[in-house]
């Protein structure tokens, strides 16, 4: 059976978020986010880690140009740190903030790579927190504000435009969960903080619309998972159901214009998250149209059905004999092919983008400092390849960014787990290209007809 390919117009790139990569936390302005807030709120991070310093972008950005450019992609997709952008309370403009982004997006177009601008990748400034956070109406209507600005600077030559990064995250682990910013744990902050993103989303699209001179295209970022029964027992499918629609429904449904899921709806209401914080046209808004979706994908769950699990009773298992990543995720690539089938069929967006994929493995230099990781090597190798199937399957994908670029701070794991394409010594800063980085270029280049052609997978 021939090899499935993607198209010729797909599009390759590698992905980072601001405050994972870039540090100079208290420079040219910027304030506290909220991850700035709970990474230095003892026991809330492994190891202790901040992003204080992170990777050291904001003064190594030539350095990570040169590793976007070794690994040949077309295109980068980053985050614009909100508190460097409006860093006070009056919400007025900070030109040094926005002044490094700028040279960022002329930086990418002189070396022929498309920017995609991310507006927020969860770090909120900590004084809209204090005013009430994500729970409070008005944190999306200063979302907008935001986005406007940004977008009036930057839309003269970026086009590729995401309003939010994984809301399930903000929302569910940050609200409910507890294990990311801001670190509540509580359903009747997390439900309407999840009505609040989408509403958020919805007046950041019209913002940016209405601002970037070149016409935009506006898309939202999901992380998406297949949500599977553990046994064939009714009980485990019927967790499967819950599982999705907490993970998968709850965010897709609204932004493709069906409102908030009924089941999850009662289920939030029963648990005691109150009613929904929605007034008139809300509901327009938030199902804006979108120019793409973006699919975040790192594993499916494999749920059973359990009453101690939280709000959703739905317990994730073990996969025996699964192969897993350094953070304990199955290696499950026929996962990103069965979502982005399941995307395709059940919303029909009218093009979808895999705005994230990337695994976290113990990689070291050997002593001639190269970097030798076979497994994330191979993991890359088969996702690209179930990104092809899923193409053949007739899904609209348009491109693919590997996470990550760079090794960052990855959230509340700290420094320990490392996703990167391309390595960063944490003490001297120095970028080394990984293995996994020079096969990526070695697909890119043939992919393009740069070299003789190469299969993917």
């Amino acid at each position: 059976m021939p090899q499935p390919v993607l198209p010729a117009e797909f599009v390759w790139g590698a992905a980072t978020a601001a405050y994972q990569v870039e540090g100079a936390v208290a420079e040219d302005g910027r304030t506290p986010s909220i991850w700035d807030t709970f990474s230095h709120t003892p026991g809330k991070v492994d190891g202790g880690d901040t992003g204080d310093v992170a990777c050291d972008s904001y003064h190594r950005w030539p350095d990570d140009l040169a590793a976007l450019r070794a690994l040949g992609v077309g295109a980068y997709r980053f985050s614009v740190a909100w508190p460097r952008i409006q860093p006070q309370p009056g919400g007025a403009l900070n030109p040094a903030g926005l002044a490094y982004y700028d040279r960022m997006v002329d930086d990418l177009l002189a070396t022929g790579i498309r920017p995609m601008v991310t507006l927020y990748h969860w770090d909120l400034p900590q004084y809209l927190q204090d005013a009430g956070g994500w729970p409070a109406r008005a944190t999306a209507e200063r979302f907008a504000d935001y986005a406007g600005l940004v977008a009036a600077r930057l839309g003269d030559r970026v086009q590729d435009w995401v309003t939010l990064n994984e809301p399930l995250c903000s929302a569910w682990l940050g609200h409910l969960e507890g294990v990311m910013a801001p670190g509540d744990r509580d359903l009747s902050r997390a439900v309407p903080t999840s009505v609040h993103l989408l509403l958020a989303h919805g007046l950041g699209t019209q913002a940016v619309r209405a601002a970037a001179p070149l016409p935009a295209r506006v898309g939202l970022v999901c992380n998406l998972s297949p949500c599977e029964p553990a046994t064939a027992s009714p009980e485990d499918a019927a967790a499967a159901v819950r599982a999705d629609g907490h993970t998968n429904r709850w965010w897709l449904d609204p932004v493709h214009g069906r409102g908030f899921p009924q089941d999850m709806a009662e289920l939030y209401a029963a648990a005691g998250s109150g009613e929904l914080p929605l007034r008139d046209g809300d509901l327009d808004t938030i199902a804006e149209p979108m120019d793409f979706l973006g699919v975040n994908y790192y594993f499916r769950n494999v749920v059973a059905d359990d009453p101690a699990a939280g709000v959703v009773r739905a317990r994730q298992v073990e996969v025996p004999g699964a192969a897993t990543t350094a953070m304990g995720w199955e290696v499950h690539a026929d996962g990103l092919r069965d979502i982005l089938v399941r995307v395709a069929e059940d919303y029909a967006p009218s093009a979808v983008v895999v705005t994230e994929n990337g695994s976290a493995w113990v990689d070291e230099p050997g002593p001639d400092g190269r970097v030798e990781d076979a497994e994330r090597t191979a993991y890359l190798e088969a996702h690209l390849a179930a990104c092809a199937e899923a193409v053949e399957r007739g899904v609209p994908l348009e491109g693919y960014y590997a996470w990550s670029l760079l090794d960052n701070f990855e959230w509340a794991y700290g420094y320990d787990k490392r996703f990167g394409l391309v390595r960063v010594d944490y003490p001297t800063g120095t970028r080394t290209v990984k293995a996994s980085g020079e096969r990526y270029a070695q697909i890119i280049a043939a992919h393009r007809g740069d070299v003789a052609p190469l299969a993917v997978g």
